[in-house]
């Protein structure tokens, strides 16, 4: 039928009464709320179809990797024995299990949130068993997940990715960050401490154990690893992999990076970018907004990192704590008319918006 047409074919003089046009009115917002409804439906059906491939997809992938990694470790049982050799098979395995929680990490955006929980948990207890195993063959050495593909480079020497946690998921103790040898900043009071990476790409780099300063690292890392701040400001360029942050209080925090992880927090604010959700644990009044950090290069940098577009996922923050179907309390969004608007760390400039 023509849209043009009346649909009633009641003769166009009959809808003087103004009955007859309330009712031709209602007839059509019906139908076109019908077919609205149509296409609604339609566009829901296809995004249904996208979400479960790309979701079926991750999963295949991941147990594919994950099987490999089980049957790796468990040749190992029967490797040679010579020290040097079996330190070679698990650096191999441990760079896959590292290529393994970068895969959750990049996916994390469309799966769930139990997924998500699920996924990470079965690395961690990879990341385990391969330290246990180490423990019984060699356990005289020290081992310690490295980033595959590290390389040195003029000026910057080869790191390492930090160890796995020793403490269960019913451990008193879990998820405790172990520090290792890795450039950084600790055991400072009261200073401003600026560190550029230019040039070369840093593996890891370690914040710890400052009271009353200012952090400001420009250029890109692999992975940021942040322990025991207090009444601490940390601006950061854009990290690759992802920031691991525990016992903090009283703190400022501007990053952005493929995946935040936040334990032990209180009363801190974060300003991220992050390409997947942040998550929280055993954290309370912890506030979150957008990513506001400039400085002469940072558009490079995050193009580098993949992190040159806007996500929104810094309003989607998961408390691993928090098992209701209502918000938690432990977090909000920070109001605006509290937020900093600008951090520029290149010239040493810091604008609020009461400024």
């Amino acid at each position: 039928m023509d849209e043009n047409e009346n649909p009633t074919n009641v003769p166009e003089t009959e809808y003087s009464d103004p009955d007859l046009q309330r009712k031709h009115s209602l007839m059509l917002e019906r139908l076109s709320n019908r077919h609205q409804n149509r296409l609604d439906n339609s566009r829901r059906s296809e995004s249904g179809s996208s979400s479960f491939e790309s979701t079926s997809s991750f999963f295949s992938r991941f147990s594919e990797m994950k099987c490999s990694i089980e049957s790796r470790l468990a040749d190992c049982q029967t490797a040679p024995s010579d020290p040097a050799q079996l330190k070679f098979h698990f650096e191999k395995i441990s760079a896959s299990i590292s290529d393994l929680e970068k895969l959750v990490a990049e996916n994390s955006y469309f799966l769930p949130s139990y997924d998500v929980r699920s996924s990470l948990k079965t690395v961690s207890d990879l990341k385990q068993s391969l330290e246990s195993l180490n423990s019984q063959l060699v356990p005289k050495k020290k081992f310690a997940f490295k980033n595959k593909g590290n390389k040195k480079e003029s000026g910057v020497a080869e790191l390492k990715e930090p160890p796995p946690s020793k403490c269960t998921d019913d451990s008193p103790e879990k998820k405790r960050l172990t520090l290792w040898d890795s450039p950084g900043f600790r055991g400072k009071v009261g200073q401003v401490l600026f560190e550029e990476f230019r040039g070369s790409e840093v593996g890891e780099f370690t914040i710890s154990d400052l009271d009353s300063c200012e952090v400001r690292l420009i250029g890109c890392l692999r992975a940021l690893f942040i322990h025991r701040l207090k009444n601490c400001q940390v601006y950061v360029g854009p990290v690759m992999g992802s920031i691991l942050i525990e016992e903090v209080e009283g703190c400022i925090f501007v990053m952005a990076s493929h995946q935040i992880r936040i334990h032990h927090a209180k009363r801190s604010d974060f300003y991220l970018r992050v390409r997947s959700r942040p998550i929280i644990e055993d954290s309370s009044s912890v506030r979150f907004s957008p990513y506001c950090l400039t400085y002469e290069g940072i558009e490079e940098d995050l193009q580098h990192a993949s992190l040159d577009n806007e996500t929104g996922n810094w309003a989607n923050v998961d408390d691993f704590k928090w098992l209701r179907a209502t918000q938690s309390p432990n977090w909000s969004i920070l109001p605006e008319n509290q937020r900093i608007k600008i951090v520029d760390i290149s010239t040493q400039e810091i604008k609020n918006n009461n400024t």
